[in-house]
């Protein structure tokens, strides 16, 4: 009998929990059309981060503002050595990250691109060719230059990875 009385008192708080629970979702205020991202300035950081970097940042120019920053860091003292991050999020919502390191530029390709591996083939942007690299979760686009290497890297497609690549300036 008192087991019956143990299983009925845990339904009946569950119960009571499941209606406070509607209860709040209910009549708190949200809502669910609002963009969850919070877009970053990022111009205060890229300054700073310029003047301490051992090599010319890069960060793009001329982007329509439906590209929306949503990251930023620079990091002098990484294991990749000086270490410079921006995550922006595309028209379509994919992710695109600018990211650059004087450290061992294989490690460095592999840990920010979340172990795409190089493909063999290239992609002209400008004047510029990149090397093209594939993975479960990013691509991402690869240069190495006077000891720095960039890699513009996401879930967007190349052609949008391309698009970040030509807009990056180190002025």
């Amino acid at each position: 009998m008192r087991g019956n009385q143990t299983v009925r008192d845990m339904v009946l708080s569950m119960a009571v929990i499941g209606v406070v629970v509607a209860g709040i979702y209910f009549f708190v205020p949200h809502d669910d059309s609002l963009d969850p991202v919070k877009p970053v300035d990022y111009t205060v950081e890229l300054d700073t981060a310029r003047r301490a970097a051992p090599y010319p940042l890069a960060a793009p120019e001329g982007l329509p503002s439906t590209w929306r920053a949503t990251s930023v860091s620079y990091k002098g003292d990484s294991p990749d050595g000086a270490a410079w991050h921006l995550g922006f999020l595309d028209p379509r919502d994919e992710y695109v990250a600018v990211e650059q390191s004087d450290g061992t530029p294989s490690k460095f390709v592999t840990r920010v691109s979340h172990g795409a591996e190089k493909t063999g083939g290239t992609q002209r942007v400008g004047d510029e060719t990149w090397d093209r690299y594939e993975g479960p979760k990013y691509d991402a686009l690869v240069r190495e230059e006077r000891g720095v290497t960039t890699v513009v890297t996401g879930t967007a497609a190349y052609p949008q990875l391309a698009k970040m690549a030509a807009a990056l300036t180190t002025s």
